[in-house]
C-alpha cells in the first residue's frame, strides 16, 4: 500500500517571510527619515545660539533653556502669549463655524443628492485651484475699507472660507456611509432636519467630522500669508509671531526651533487626542 504525502512549500513561505522583513526594514527607515528633523529641531531648540550656528553642528554641544527664556519674554522681549491666544481663537472659532455649515452642505450632496451634485462638488473643489496671492489684493482692499484689518474675526471669516470647500467635499463622502434606512426610521418618529443631523447623522460620521475639524484646524493653525497681510500687533497670529525671529542681523536658528516646537504643540496634541477617531475618519469609504 502506498502513502502519497504532500511536500509543504518552504520556498514561498520563506520567500514571503523575507519579503515582509524588507518591507519592515524600510518602514523604520522610512519612519526614522520623517522623525530625524524634528529630533534635530528639539536637540537645536535646546543649544545657544553660537552652538547652533556652527557648521557641523556640535551634537555634544551643551544644553540651555536660553531660547525658551527668549521665546516666552522672561529674558525682556515680547510675550508670545497674545499671538497664541488669536492663533487659538482663528483656529477653533473657524473650525466650527466650517463644521456648521458643512454639514448640511455634505448631507444634501449625499444622503439627499441634489440634481448634478457632481458638478457641485467640482465647483467647491475649483475654489481651492485659485493661488491665495491672487486674491490677496482684492480681501485686503475689502479688510481696509470694511475696518476689519489688524481683526482676528477677518481671519475667522476668512479661514472659515477657505476650509469651507474642502470640509464639504471630505464629509460628502463620510455622509454617503450613513444608513439610509435609520433616516427614514427617524423621519417616520417625526424627526426634523436639525434633529436628524444633530442626534442621527452626527454620531455616525463622528469619526469623519473630527477627521474634517482636525484637518481645518490644521490649515487654520498654520496658515501665513492673509495673517502676516491683514494683521498687526492686536491680530498677530503665532506663525507671523514666529517670523519675528528673522531679522535683518540674521536667522536666529536655536530661537527659531524653540518657537516652532512651542507652536507646534498645539497641532501635535490635537492630533494625539484625535488619532483613533482620524484613522477611523479617513479610512471611511475605502471597504464597503
Amino acid at each position: 500500500m502506498t502513502t502519497l504525502t504532500t511536500a509543504t512549500p518552504q520556498r514561498p513561505r520563506r520567500r514571503g517571510r523575507f519579503q515582509g522583513a524588507a518591507l519592515g526594514v524600510v518602514a523604520w527607515l522610512a519612519g526614522i527619515l520623517f522623525v530625524l528633523p524634528i529630533l534635530w529641531l528639539v536637540l537645536t531648540s535646546f543649544h545657544s545660539e553660537a552652538d547652533a550656528a556652527t557648521n557641523p553642528p556640535s551634537l555634544a554641544a551643551s544644553l540651555t533653556l536660553d531660547s525658551y527664556r527668549e521665546f516666552f519674554g522672561l529674558a525682556g522681549g515680547a510675550s508670545p502669549w497674545p499671538a497664541l491666544i488669536n492663533s487659538t481663537t482663528a483656529s477653533v472659532v473657524s473650525t466650527l463655524l466650517t463644521l456648521v455649515l458643512a454639514l448640511p452642505a455634505a448631507y444634501a450632496l449625499s444622503i439627499r443628492p441634489v440634481k448634478k451634485w457632481t458638478d457641485v462638488l467640482f465647483f467647491f473643489l475649483s475654489t481651492k485651484m485659485l493661488p491665495l496671492v491672487a486674491g490677496l489684493l482684492p480681501i485686503y482692499l475689502f479688510a481696509k475699507n470694511t475696518g476689519l484689518l489688524d481683526n482676528i474675526w477677518a481671519l475667522v471669516i476668512l479661514y472659515t472660507a477657505m476650509n469651507l470647500p474642502i470640509a464639504v467635499w471630505m464629509m460628502q463622502s463620510f455622509l454617503s456611509e450613513v444608513p439610509v434606512a435609520i433616516i427614514e426610521a427617524a423621519q417616520i418618529d417625526g424627526a426634523r432636519l436639525p434633529t436628524i443631523l444633530g442626534r442621527v447623522v452626527a454620531p455616525i460620521a463622528l469619526p469623519g467630522i473630527a477627521a474634517t475639524s482636525l484637518i481645518c484646524f490644521i490649515f487654520s493653525w498654520n496658515e501665513l500669508l492673509f495673517a502676516r497681510v491683514l494683521t498687526g500687533v492686536v491680530a498677530e497670529t503665532a506663525p507671523v509671531f514666529l517670523t519675528g525671529f528673522i531679522t535683518s542681523q540674521g536667522l536666529f536658528l536655536a530661537k527659531v526651533c524653540a518657537a516652532s516646537l512651542v507652536i507646534s504643540l498645539p497641532v501635535l496634541a490635537a492630533g494625539f487626542a484625535a488619532q483613533d477617531k482620524l484613522v477611523q475618519g479617513l479610512s471611511l469609504g475605502a471597504v464597503k
